[in-house]
């Protein structure tokens, strides 16, 4: 009464039945390649947090960041003018 699925046999009935390792010497190299690519991952993320890069717009200069706190403008008003006198060109 096997249902017709053929069941393995040892040669010796006293012998247990050796079962396959679900582990594969391909699932152990991508196991290692992908720990290998996430260890790239957290690295670049430490250190892009230690160095704390500068984003720049297309001109060089420096965006305003969100994390650092924006320059208050001075009160004569130049800052004005010289945004004015840069978008009129």
């Amino acid at each position: 009464m096997n249902n017709g699925v053929a069941m393995p046999t040892s040669p010796n009935p006293a012998e247990p039945i050796e079962e396959r390792s679900p582990i594969t010497p391909l699932g152990v190299v991508l196991a290692l390649i992908f720990i290998f690519f996430c260890g790239i991952l957290i690295f670049a993320y430490i250190e892009t947090k230690r160095i704390n890069p500068v984003m720049l717009d297309q001109h060089g200069r420096p965006l305003e960041s969100q994390s650092q706190p924006a320059q208050p403008s001075p009160p004569d008003g130049k800052a004005q003018q010289s945004a004015q006198s840069s978008s009129a060109h």
